[in-house]
């Protein structure tokens, strides 16, 4: 007997393996190992409900263990070290980690728990960028805001700060234009990129 589900879901170009079963339990429950994603949901449960809740648990699950390798691949508390190591008096944070959580901002710094969070897109971005937005974080610990100081002490301990900024300031506008470009201009930027490698 056929399935009513996929044998498989292509999650932002990630194939993962789908087994899904019907069960006299209350809420979907869902567990993503090994590429494998094993769901049971309650029997009356609706197809187009069911799917449109799988594809959802699917997607968090994937995010999740993204964020798990992405954090074991890189090492944030190492990076925060080796940048915090150019201030006069090393900042002090508890937990410093890359993230994969959508957000309108390259980090951000918690007072409350002493923490730090990167984007894991800055990964893929020059290393000085990714150490312009830590030391930028890491200033944070001293001064909350955007004070001058903040900026004076910022730029005293990573003075590629505004070359960083305005690289990140590009990348966020291509971002956000990219998809209203003309299909001519968009394969100019790839060209340029390509050459450039």
């Amino acid at each position: 007997m056929a399935s009513e589900f996929p044998a498989a879901l292509n999650i932002d170009g990630v194939t993962i393996a789908l087994r899904v079963e019907r069960k006299a339990v209350k809420n979907v429950n869902a567990r993503l190992a090994e590429a494998t994603l094993q769901v049971s949901i309650p029997l009356r449960l609706e197809h187009t409900e069911a799917l449109k809740i799988i594809d959802e648990l699917a997607r968090r699950l994937l995010r999740r263990q993204r964020a798990r390798a992405i954090n074991q691949a890189e090492d944030a508390t190492e990076l925060a070290r080796r940048v915090a190591a150019r201030f006069p008096k090393p900042p002090e944070v508890r937990q410093v980690q890359f993230t994969t959580v959508a957000s309108t901002c390259w980090g951000s710094y918690s007072p409350r728990t002493q923490s730090i969070r990167i984007s894991a897109a800055l990964r893929h971005m020059p290393t000085w960028v990714l150490e312009a937005v830590m030391a930028h974080e890491l200033a944070h610990t001293i001064h909350p805001n955007h004070s001058p100081a903040f900026w004076e002490l910022l730029r005293s301990v990573y003075p590629d700060t505004d070359r960083a900024q305005a690289f990140l300031a590009g990348v966020t506008w291509l971002a956000r234009a990219w998809d209203d470009l003309p299909a001519v201009e968009r394969a100019q930027l790839v060209d340029e990129r390509e050459d450039q490698a």
